[in-house]
């Protein structure tokens, strides 16, 4: 289609942020951008429990929580049951290639978190795309064999 708005699988995202003025502007900036924000919640029992009963299609959360679990152990059980998660954190975790999609760096700008979410839904897609400043995309184990 000529012109046309492109194909988007990410639609729905969970927000996962124990930074309340974090968390409060990336919601309102992604549901400005079009987004439907499932929840903005800040403990991991909480994502857990969403995850298991919402359609999500991507997982925006900190490694850092406020309870004894991390955004680590969420993107490992999100991965389980399908759903790709996109650290936004300031303390990135050297394995994190093998549970997430990607990981942004804060601090980070409305555009650089706009930007990332349009790349995460395009490599998503299978397209090749180039990184914002801050956003590093990993390779799923399909991707890798």
């Amino acid at each position: 289609m000529l012109f046309g708005k492109r194909k988007q699988v990410v639609k729905r995202i969970l927000i996962v942020e124990d930074e309340p003025l974090t968390a409060f502007d990336n919601e309102n900036i992604l549901g400005d951008a079009g987004y439907e924000i499932v929840a903005t919640i800040d403990q991991f029992n909480d994502a857990l429990e969403i995850v298991g009963r919402e359609p999500i299609d991507l997982i925006l959360s900190d490694i850092r929580l406020r309870s004894q679990h991390s955004g680590i152990e969420l993107a490992r059980a999100a991965k389980a049951k399908g759903v790709p998660t996109l650290f936004a954190t300031g303390h990135p975790y050297p394995d994190a290639a093998a549970i997430a999609v990607g990981c942004l760096l804060k601090p980070y700008t409305e555009r650089q978190l706009c930007k990332a979410i349009e790349c995460v839904d395009r490599h998503l897609q299978g397209e090749s795309v180039k990184p914002p400043k801050g956003l590093e995309l990993f390779l799923n184990a399909d991707e890798q064999k």
